[in-house]
């Protein structure tokens, strides 16, 4: 039989990092001794000449795993090394694809010879051999002398007319951090010349030089996840910014009305906004929405939201068209699952109230001659769940002089402790601080203050949800 593995000896230095290895070798038993142990120094071979250059080698290989940033050069000047130092004729970097299956990365020749660019049949290899290291997760070399020898080992051996390969397997990374990991690819050399045979020495050497390849690759891998991560906390942080700059800076009072709001997202970016315009005949219309979910996905929808608001309050009169033709638009573009809450409202100069409320919480009024909170109830779906819903205005009422309208988002009313989450700011308790902030005849930015350091005490500033209110107050 032309494989035959020998017995296995014990390591003299027990070494986790290093891969069992295998000699397969011609029936005549040449060079089979066994090369398990510490591949610091099995690979010397007493040659100085020799064992200068391979410690070279990998002293280059340690310095680049640890200094390089640039994967491909490096992999490329290992496999360059690696034939350098073997005799091979050839050198290849073999990783597996998504469906496991063995793929040429690096492929070099004798003299720095990139041998991708040449024929096909260059990139031919003993895929037996290969196959078997990366099953096994064993380093072996294979020594061919005759043509049936080669047959019995591989087809690709007997046509490449190989007469001397190695090949050792690249770990997925440090054990530690991978246990059990298949190997993620293997290091391949070979030679056609008929005086060339590898050693055990050469083997361990070989092995010893993947052991900073999988190093090299595991660096590269994180490397390349923290520039992601970076890249997305670039991405986030704009997208936080931009959001920010879409929420307007309220001036103190518009119309007529004094204004107050607040906005903070859960996250970087958020699925909440709202918005008071300015129309003529002296109104002003307001909205707070509330987009399912929170981060870029939902930030992007509230952008269009808002600026598709914009343009129909100032192109149609009727609110109930106005919603109609947002929730038209955002059904066709917003994906299945998510939806938009909305309360839109306008102000007249003489204090008259109309909201249309898409699926959100109910909004607020503190009446001044009563000293009572009231809630305007009733409203359709949340925008994107029906989309030839047609909306209509869902509820009317008069601002009084120091009456004070307060609209917010779930977020806002549901601020709960994160050690008690059954403590919970809830309508109830918004309602209470409306009508005791209201009372003490404070304006709305500071109602708008008063509820928010509530909330935010309540939730110890962990906000699970995005929080958004805003405040209006006919004055006296």
């Amino acid at each position: 039989m032309f494989f035959r593995r020998k017995k296995k000896t014990e390591p003299l230095l027990e070494d986790p990092g290093t891969a069992p290895i295998t000699d397969i070798a011609s029936a005549d038993g040449e060079g089979l001794e066994s090369a398990v142990g510490d591949v610091s120094t099995l690979f010397l071979t007493g040659d100085q000449t020799s064992d200068r250059s391979r410690v070279e080698v990998l002293l280059g290989a340690i310095a680049s795993v640890t200094e390089s940033r640039d994967l491909e050069p490096l992999l490329v000047d290992i496999v360059d090394r690696s034939v350098e130092v073997t005799g091979a004729e050839r050198g290849m970097l073999l990783m597996t694809n998504q469906a496991g299956v063995l793929e040429v990365r690096v492929a070099r020749g004798r003299g720095a010879i990139d041998i991708r660019s040449t024929d096909t049949d260059e990139l031919r290899f003993s895929t037996s051999i290969a196959k078997r290291v990366l099953e096994s997760c064993e380093a072996l070399r294979a020594t061919v002398s005759s043509d049936s020898e080669a047959l019995e080992l591989g087809r690709s051996v007997f046509d490449l007319k190989l007469r001397a390969a190695m090949c050792v397997p690249l770990a997925a990374g440090r054990e530690e951090d991978h246990p059990g990991a298949a190997p993620i690819g293997v290091l391949y050399v070979d030679s056609r010349a008929a005086t060339r045979s590898f050693s055990s020495s050469d083997l361990s050497f070989f092995a010893a030089l993947a052991q900073h390849i999988s190093i090299s690759l595991e660096n590269a891998r994180l490397h390349l996840d923290s520039l992601e991560k970076v890249k997305l906390e670039a991405s986030l942080e704009l997208a936080s910014a931009i959001q920010r700059d879409l929420m307007p800076d309220l001036p103190e009072s518009s119309r007529g009305y004094q204004l107050g709001g607040f906005f903070r997202p859960a996250e970087r970016a958020g699925g909440d906004f709202y918005d008071v315009v300015p129309l003529k005949k002296d109104r002003l219309a307001f909205v707070v929405g509330d987009v399912s979910g929170h981060g870029i996905g939902p930030a992007l929808i509230t952008a269009s939201a808002q600026a598709g608001l914009r343009s129909y309050l100032r192109m149609v009169d009727d609110l109930g068209q106005v919603v109609t033709l947002l929730n038209q638009d955002l059904s066709e573009r917003i994906d299945d699952g998510r939806f938009l809450t909305l309360l839109l409202g306008i102000l007249e100069a003489d204090g008259s109230l109309r909201v249309v409320n898409g699926g959100h919480v109910d909004p607020m009024i503190w009446r001044a001659s009563s000293g009572e909170v009231e809630t305007l109830t009733g409203g359709g779906p949340a925008l994107g769940m029906i989309d030839d819903f047609d909306y209509e205005v869902s509820g009317q009422a008069k601002l009084e002089p120091g009456d004070v309208l307060v609209v917010f988002t779930d977020g806002f009313s549901e601020a709960r402790d994160p050690k008690d989450h059954a403590h919970m700011l809830g309508e109830d308790g918004v309602a209470a601080e409306l009508k005791a902030a209201a009372a003490e005849g404070l304006g709305a930015r500071e109602i708008t203050g008063r509820l928010v350091k509530v909330a935010l005490e309540i939730c110890r500033d962990l906000r699970e949800d995005d929080m958004t209110l805003i405040v209006l107050r006919n004055p006296s």
